[in-house]
Parts: C-alpha cells; sequence; structure tokens
C-alpha cells in the first residue's frame, strides 16, 4: 500500500509544484511556497493565532540528501500515512502531523542526514537499519531526555515509514527499534511536562500579580488616555505643514524656556535622550521640519543638548495607591512603554487568575466575555492542544472549548481593557494593535517570546515603581527558577491555591474561593484539566505535611489534640510517597486515602486531620472530600497541633500584648488585643499540658 497524494498535486513535484496542497490550507492570509524554493513556510497549515509561523529552510541541509528529504518533506506535508500502519503503534500517533510538529519533524531528519553524511553516506539507500541503531546509540542515550529521544526516534520512523511506502521507494533500513522495543534506545525516564515545571514563588508572584492587578484595574485608564493624548499630539504634529507663523512659534518657544532657564522636552530614543520633536511641534504649531531645524541651529542647540527634560501630558491622573496618584504626571514619551505593560498585566491576569493555557489566552477575541444575564462572567474562547479531527489528527485552527472558563472580577476588567486596546472581534492580544510604536504589519498574536520578554519587563518596571513610591515590600525579586515565561502561571496557580501562602499573593486573591471557581470552568471531561493540576499540587502539599511532620516527630517534637494520634500515624506513612507524586492518577491514589488526610494551616496555628465524618467545618454545607481550612472551628475533633504552632501561638500573643501596651492604641482595641493574646497563650498552655512524642506514645 501506498500513500495516497491529494488529487490538485502531481504524483512527482515540480519546481513550481505548491508546497502545500489547497485543500490542506487553513490560514489563506499565509504565502504558500514552491517545491524549488529554499524556503518552504508552513504557516498556511496554521490558523492556531499564537502558534509559532516555522519556516523550512533547505539550504542548511547537508547536499548529498538535500533533494530525498525535500521530497520526503513534500509528501509528508501533503499525504496521510495509511491508516494500517498506526496498528501496533502507540496511542500518540497520528496519519497526519500539527505543522509544528512537522517542522520538528524535519529538523530531526537534518541532524540524521548531518550525521550520515560524516560517514560517507550519501543516499538514503545507503542507509541501514544498523546505522539507524548507531545514530540512536551514539546521540540520544544521554544527556537527552527521554521525552525528547523517544520523540526523535519517532521522526526517523516517520522519514522510513514516508520512504517506503512511497511509489518509488530509496530503501531506508526500517528502524531497528520498530522490533527490538524502544527502550533500550531511551534514556531513563524523567519528569516532564506541567506537573514537573517548577511553580514561580510565591515572593515574586505575590508582587508581580498585586501590580499586575493595581495597572489593570487602577492606572488602566491613566495610560489609555495617555496613549490617546500622545496618539492625537503625533497625528497633529505629522499634519502640520510649515509656515512662516510656525516659525515665529518654535523660535519664541525654545528662546522664552531659555530664558526662563527651563529644559527642553525630550524622549529616549535609540540614539539616546534627544528632544521630543512630535511633542513640541503640537504644543507650538510649528511643523516637524521647523522644530528639528530650530532645535539644531546656532545658540538654541548648545542650550537644548545641555538642558534636556520631561515631556508631561497635561492629564490628570486618576489612579490611586492608598489615597495617593500614583504618579504625578505620565510622560510623552513613556506613554508606549506603558501601553505594552498594560497589556501585559492583563495577560497575567489572565493567564495566573483563569488557569488557562498561554496559547489560549493568546487566542481570545474580542467579545469573548459577554455580559451575562445572570450568574457568573464566562470566557468562551478555543482550545489547541486537544483539538483533534473524526480522524484522531490535530486541527491547528482549535475547537470551541465544550464547557466555557469561568471568569472573576479581576479577569473581566483585564478583558475589558483588552477590548478597548484592540479592533471589535480581533484577537486580545492581536500582535498588530499591540506593537504600539512601530505598527508593524503583523498577523496572529503577540508571540510567546515576546510576551516572555515583556513580562520579564513589566517585573522590572513594578520593582521600579515599589522603590520609587517607597513600598519596598512589593519590589519583585527574581524567581530562584529563572525566567518567568509565559508557562509557569497554570501550574502556579495550582500550587498556590493547594497551599494558600501568605504574604502578597494572599492579600490578592482568596484561594479557597478561586478553588471553586477555578474548578468549575473546566470540563470533568478533560484529561488534563486544571483540576488534575490542583489535585496533584494538593496532594503534594499533603505528602510534604507528612514528611515534615515525620521528621519532626522523629527529633522529638510534641502533638497535641484530638486527632494527634492520627496525624502520628499518617506521619508514618510518608517515606512511601516523597517524590512519587508526578500523575493525576498517583495523586488520586493519595487524596483517595483517608489515612493520610493531614492539612497543615498555618494560619489558625493547627493541623487538620481530616475525617469528614467529624469535621466541623462543613456542619453548614454538608460533607465533603476535604476540609475548608478557612472555617476550622476550635472543637472539631480532628484538630491537631505541634509544638511549633504553639511556638507562633506565643509569639503572635506576645506581639498583641506589646501592641496593647502602647500608649498609641485606643483602649477598646488594647483590651481586645489582650483578651485574643489571652485566648492564644490558653491555647499553647493546652498544647504543652497535653503533647505528646513518639517515644512516649508510639501508637
Amino acid at each position: 500500500m501506498t500513500v495516497a497524494l491529494l488529487e490538485s498535486l502531481p504524483d512527482r513535484p515540480g519546481p513550481d509544484t505548491p508546497v502545500i496542497a489547497p485543500e490542506l490550507i487553513v490560514n489563506p492570509d499565509a504565502p504558500n511556497g514552491r517545491y524549488g524554493d529554499a524556503i518552504w513556510p508552513l504557516a498556511p497549515l496554521n490558523a492556531n493565532p499564537s502558534a509559532a509561523r516555522n519556516a523550512l529552510h533547505w539550504d542548511p541541509f547537508p547536499a548529498p540528501l538535500r533533494e530525498e528529504l525535500t521530497y520526503l518533506a513534500w509528501s509528508m506535508i501533503n499525504r496521510a500515512l495509511p491508516d494500517d500502519f498506526l496498528v501496533g503503534r502507540v496511542p500518540t500517533w497520528r496519519t497526519r502531523q500539527s505543522p509544528g510538529k512537522l517542522y520538528a519533524t524535519v529538523m530531526r531528519w537534518r541532524a540524521l542526514a548531518e550525521w550520515l553524511v560524516k560517514r560517507d553516506i550519501t543516499t538514503l539507500a545507503e542507509c541501514t537499519s544498523e546505522d539507524l541503531r548507531a545514530f540512536a546509540l551514539d546521540n540520544l542515550r544521554t544527556p537527552k531526555s527521554r521525552e525528547y529521544a523517544g520523540s526523535f526516534l519517532t521522526s526517523i520512523s516517520r522519514l522510513w515509514a514516508f520512504d517506503s511506502y512511497d511509489v518509488q521507494p530509496l530503501g531506508i533500513g526500517e528502524p531497528p527499534w520498530h522490533w527490538e522495543g524502544i527502550d533500550d534506545f531511551l534514556p531513563a525516564a524523567t519528569s516532564r511536562g506541567e506537573n514537573a515545571s517548577d511553580p514561580i514563588t510565591a515572593a515574586t508572584m505575590g508582587p508581580l500579580l498585586i501590580w499586575a492587578l493595581r495597572v489593570v484595574d487602577d492606572f488602566a485608564e491613566d495610560i489609555m488616555r495617555a496613549w490617546e493624548t500622545v496618539m492625537e499630539m503625533t497625528g497633529r504634529a505629522e499634519a502640520t505643514v510649515t509656515t512662516k507663523l510656525g516659525l515665529a512659534r518654535i523660535k519664541e518657544y525654545v528662546d522664552s524656556r531659555r530664558d526662563r532657564g527651563e529644559p527642553i522636552p525630550s524622549w529616549v530614543q535609540s540614539r539616546g535622550r534627544t528632544a521630543c520633536i512630535p511633542y513640541i511641534s503640537a504644543l507650538t504649531g510649528a511643523s516637524t521640519g521647523q522644530v528639528e531645524r530650530v532645535l539644531r541651529r546656532d545658540y538654541r542647540s548648545e542650550y537644548v543638548r545641555a538642558n534636556l527634560g520631561p515631556s508631561p501630558l497635561k492629564l490628570k491622573i486618576k489612579g490611586r495607591i492608598d489615597g495617593t496618584p500614583w504618579t504625578k504626571a505620565i510622560d510623552f514619551g513613556d506613554a508606549e512603554t506603558l501601553m505594552r505593560h498594560l497589556g501585559t498585566a492583563c495577560f497575567i491576569v489572565l493567564a495566573y487568575l483563569t488557569g488557562m493555557r498561554p496559547g489560549e489566552v493568546l487566542s481570545l477575541r474580542s467579545g469573548c466575555c459577554p455580559e451575562p444575564d445572570s450568574g457568573p462572567h464566562l470566557i468562551y474562547g478555543n482550545v489547541y492542544k486537544t483539538a483533534r479531527d473524526e480522524d484522531g489528527n490535530y486541527q491547528s485552527e482549535g475547537v470551541l472549548r465544550e464547557m466555557p472558563w469561568v471568569a472573576i472580577a479581576p479577569v473581566v476588567s483585564a478583558i475589558r481593557v483588552l477590548e478597548q486596546i484592540v479592533p471589535e472581534g480581533a484577537l486580545l492580544f492581536d500582535a498588530h494593535a499591540h506593537d504600539f510604536l512601530l505598527r508593524r504589519n503583523f498577523t496572529g498574536s503577540i508571540t510567546y517570546g515576546t510576551m516572555s520578554e515583556r513580562i520579564e519587563r513589566f517585573a522590572t518596571w513594578a520593582s521600579d515603581q515599589a522603590k520609587r513610591l517607597e513600598r519596598p515590600h512589593e519590589t519583585v525579586p527574581a524567581d530562584p527558577q529563572g525566567a518567568i515565561g509565559t508557562e509557569r502561571f497554570r501550574r502556579t496557580l495550582a500550587w498556590h491555591i493547594a497551599r494558600r501562602p501568605g504574604g502578597l499573593v494572599a492579600l490578592a486573591i482568596q484561594y479557597g474561593h478561586m478553588r471553586t471557581v477555578v474548578s468549575a470552568g473546566y470540563a470533568s471531561r478533560s484529561r488534563d484539566g486544571i483540576h488534575d493540576l490542583l489535585d496533584i499540587e494538593t496532594a503534594r502539599a499533603t505528602v510534604d505535611t507528612l514528611a515534615t511532620l515525620n521528621a519532626d516527630l522523629s527529633e522529638g517534637v510534641g502533638i497535641s489534640g484530638p486527632a494527634a494520634r492520627r496525624a502520628i500515624n499518617a506521619a508514618a506513612h510518608a517515606p512511601e510517597f516523597i517524590g512519587t507524586v508526578m500523575s493525576a492518577r498517583a495523586a488520586k491514589d493519595i487524596l483517595d486515602n483517608p489515612q493520610l488526610s493531614v492539612y497543615d494551616n498555618p494560619g489558625s496555628y493547627l493541623m487538620c486531620v481530616y475525617n469528614r465524618d467529624k469535621a466541623l467545618c462543613h456542619r453548614m454545607e454538608g460533607q465533603q472530600e476535604a476540609p475548608s481550612l478557612d472555617h476550622c472551628q476550635p472543637s472539631c475533633a480532628n484538630i491537631s497541633r505541634t509544638d511549633h504552632h504553639a511556638d507562633r501561638l506565643i509569639a503572635l500573643a506576645e506581639r498583641l500584648e506589646k501592641q496593647a501596651a502602647s500608649e498609641l492604641v485606643a483602649v477598646p482595641l488594647a483590651d481586645r488585643f489582650r483578651r485574643r493574646a489571652s485566648r492564644l497563650r490558653t491555647l499553647a498552655n493546652e498544647h504543652y499540658r497535653n503533647r505528646i512524642t513518639v517515644q512516649e506514645d508510639p501508637s
């Protein structure tokens, strides 16, 4: 059996044969290539607005094998493997590949070709099964990841498949892993994907989120009005014609500022700080050419170079931080940067507070979140990672999500801001609309790489604002695991919901509420929805709690409370599970085990050894599978405390007593502080009076 060719293409391509058959084109705005071209764009195959626009460049391929690989690549683009080829293959094999995987496959063919040519193998007919074995063992055992190596071997298998199913096969040897199994050709298994990526640390995510929300909710109106003013002034300057009156006005403007010792408005350009020509033109009514000539002439040029100052826009600042305007004025030259930061802040809010994948965020369009008649706001958009047609092949244009995402208020605000930036119906992160300065003719959305760079710049800008406003606690420290990127927000949301950290993140979002909202926004039938990540992070938090408790108990730390012995028994199982929670199935095994249901609740200075039959936190709501840690009841039978919790109770009591003793605190408030401190000390004393250790009570 041979692979079937689309009817619109010849059996064998000529120089002018289209690279991509018309029937396969899903992005008609992208140019198609010709077979004889040195560069083949793959964009016509891709309707995902956030996907990379890859192109195959043939010149770097080894000359002896270039023509053979060119033909097989053309065949792979335009043909589908027969269904019978998939029999016995792994479930992830498809008769067709997505554009991104097509590109990666051909690039791996190039690596094989370079290896073959170095060994004087100049045609695929000379490449035997033993050559493929040697290539795999030489290049893919170390230090590559198992996923990468497996994908690479699959690419070589696809090369063999398209050759062997061709009408005139070249005869490349069959890969030996087809009959020997693939394991011997792969490195050891490693963790990968979302579950293995590091969450953004709370110390970084907290202030980053605070500033993103602040920009969206409090600064957006000021920033957009500033940008409108800049565009209006720029347009006015560009439209101003040269007149004698204009020349007189610019001369008078510069001379009067020089006489008063006032600086000349400026901005920062690629060549450094220079006079802001469009700003001055709009103010004076002189043409931009007149402004430039006057500022560069005689005595005026010397004064201009030595006295460059700001170019403030005449706008009333409405945004506030703790009742104070966030800035005195917005500079003409800063408006474009602030618009980029505004778009970036919207992305951070959307990516973090919805649990969407970055591609799903970047593919949202204006109008995706209509005003509801009742109930919460819903976001309608496409999914791409799991988009498949009836044959299981990838659909780059995505498919409409069966269940919309649920949007909390900050997310809705971010969408409304973006809808003011882009045209109606356009992508919320349309690359052309967000290219504020140059307005280049981009298509699709902002790329992952560009957004990653903008996030890093936003973090730097936010830290600068925190320092300027004397709010050092709101600077954004560098994340210990490196760049923030675009793909870590989803994992970070799940981590924070499961762990509920304190600090600035907690100030921004109530995580108990977020768990309900985010989980509800994902279809239960989705294999890899956010609920899987939530389960994984909750299970990991449980294992970490048990491991810490186990270590503390072994060092003689005491524990008290009605659930103390259950906590000791649970902690004894910790060594069995450390490092094992890398999948949703492993997480489910832990979460479904009632003997392991231990949740640390540092905000209440206790641990919950959860038994839903004894839980008081759900008395008004009915039994639940997990505790409501924000509704802990002092008399609950699931409570336990360690020495560490008791020590923190005493430390808090001491702080309250110190506050109560201050002359600056009103008497009623001081009395309240003392009463709470007394209650805390009572709880701590009860712990120390009733504490047990594993040495005392191994049961």
